[in-house]
């Protein structure tokens, strides 16, 4: 169809005259800006209450909320506090952003732009900025912690019952990368645990809830009357919080309990544990059969573990035959195959073989090495696996492949990652702590880290400054050992002074 074009006409301005297109005001927008100012009756000034303490500012009347400079929460709590204001006046708020002010300055400028209908339903847009200057004034918390730094209202006692720490050094690192104790007034370590110590109940209460998403945990809580005024009827207590993580850790040997095999499907009983998160994951290593058992199902029938990972043993492969393909079991792959083993302390001293089943045929070689759990010479005094009548034990089971002896070329030589930490308390009013055994188990939980990229993927590694590779390493100095990626690494962000006092930032 044939169409006429439209075209649109234009008027002159009442005002001053110049050609424009048509409104409902018949004025130019400058003209129209210069008649009408739709920013009148807007604040332009305001006062906000900042805590320099926990970098936090107050919504009245006593809600604070944490907000970092030119923040998106910032943003949206200036605009709240002009809410009121703007729509008294009848404008509607288009846009808003930070124009940047010295941060010492104690000044906040936000830069908004309005709309409203003005002269015969003509709209007019227009930006103006609002000035928020920022009072000190510290929270109840930060007053409460400033006044007595030991002061605390709510304690989280977290505990696990086991002869060593590999738990509570990665749950640090977990703690440290959703900033889950940045709440804390004080962290202490002690012999079996760490205590948290919290200026508030809510910290506390989110804390645990923490715990129970990352870990199987039960926990119980008491308070503790401190003081009541009868004339306000106030009450102050302290509150305390106890947290019990499960006893079994990863490479765990369990036995199951007849009632929970039979729960599980009649898995077992002899079972590995491979994985702790919220849930254990379970493996039957002859079977390759595997399951998930929650924090809720554990504690109703809780279980100890046979054999922990402090009793491993080492082995050499003498012959591997692979009896099934590879598969995957909750994300890690496995294969079952037959093997020819033999304690490494007995090798070349007797010739006691051992014939058994295993689940790492995928990465077991003729000549590996291996820790697995002697089940030939231990003396196990266990209920549960007296009650399994007839039930023949295998003389091993293999855990994981071994690198310590390939591991002996690259001692005392730095890694290219690091780890950050908790700045902890030690507390050695029940004792004093083993600094050698500690730090003999955190060398271990790096070497876990290395060999385990699931147990890396939730945590936060940083490349180390200090590592320096060797030009003149050999080239077959560290074969075959596990090591973390450069991309898993993280660039740790460090600012120093200058000596001509600028700040200087370096990754």
């Amino acid at each position: 169809m044939f169409t006429v074009p439209q075209t649109i006409g234009s008027v002159l301005c009442c005002k001053c005259g110049i050609p424009m297109q048509p409104n409902a005001a018949n004025m130019c927008v400058k003209c129209l800006r210069s008649e009408v100012d739709i920013t009148e009756g807007l604040l332009k000034h305001a006062i906000i209450i900042h805590c320099p303490e926990c970098d936090s500012y107050l919504d009245p009347p006593k809600t604070w909320i944490k907000a970092q400079l030119e923040s998106r929460e910032l943003l949206t709590f200036c605009v709240k506090r002009l809410k009121k204001n703007t729509t008294r006046v009848g404008v509607r708020l288009v846009d808003a952003e930070f124009i940047w002010t010295e941060p010492h300055s104690k000044r906040i400028k936000v830069k908004l732009r309005v709309q409203k209908e003005v002269l015969n339903g003509a709209i007019l847009e227009q930006a103006y900025v609002v000035e928020f200057v920022q009072q000190e004034h510290m929270c109840e918390s930060c007053m409460r912690v400033q006044a007595n730094p030991d002061q605390w209202v709510a304690a989280v006692q977290l505990r696990q019952h086991v002869s060593h720490r590999r738990t509570f050094f990665y749950l640090e690192q977990l703690i440290l990368k959703h900033d889950a104790a940045v709440r804390a007034i004080k962290i202490k370590q002690l012999e079996q645990g760490i205590d948290f110590f919290f200026g508030n109940r809510s910290h506390g209460v989110k804390f645990v809830e923490f715990l129970g998403k990352v870990s199987p945990i039960r926990s119980r809580h008491d308070k503790q009357l401190v003081s009541h005024d009868a004339k306000s009827n106030n009450y102050n207590y302290k509150y305390t919080f106890s947290v019990e993580i499960s006893p079994i850790c990863r490479e765990d040997l369990i036995c199951l309990p007849p009632k929970v095999a039979v729960s599980l499907g009649n898995l077992g009983p002899l079972v590995i544990c491979t994985k702790v998160t919220n849930s254990i994951a379970l493996l039957d290593p002859f079977t390759l059969r595997h399951c998930f058992l929650d924090a809720d199902q554990y504690w109703r029938t809780s279980f100890q573990s046979l054999l922990t990972s402090r009793q491993l043993v080492e082995y050499i492969v003498l012959d591997v035959e692979t009896i099934s393909r590879e598969v995957i079991v909750g994300g890690s792959r496995y294969a079952l195959a037959d093997a020819q083993v033999a304690r490494l302390s007995d090798f070349g001293k007797n010739d006691t073989i051992f014939y058994i089943k295993t689940h790492l045929g995928h990465i077991l070689k003729p000549g590996d090495q291996a820790l697995g759990y002697d089940l030939y010479g231990a003396n196990s005094n266990d209920i549960e696996l007296d009650k399994y009548k007839g039930l023949v034990l295998p003389e091993a089971i293999l855990i994981k492949k071994s690198y310590e002896e390939k591991r002996q070329r690259k001692r005392s030589k730095p890694r290219s990652w690091k780890l950050k930490s908790l700045n902890m308390e030690v507390d050695e009013s029940r004792g004093r702590t083993d600094p050698d055994k500690q730090n003999t188990e955190y060398e271990e939980f790096l070497r876990d880290l290395e060999e385990n990229p699931d147990l890396r993927f939730n945590l936060s590694l940083y490349r180390n400054k200090e590592y320096q590779p060797s030009e003149m390493a050999s080239m077959t100095d560290g074969e075959d050992i596990p090591s973390v990626p450069l991309e898993e690494l993280l660039a740790d962000l460090e600012i120093t002074d200058a000596e001509d006092g600028d700040e200087d930032m370096s990754d």
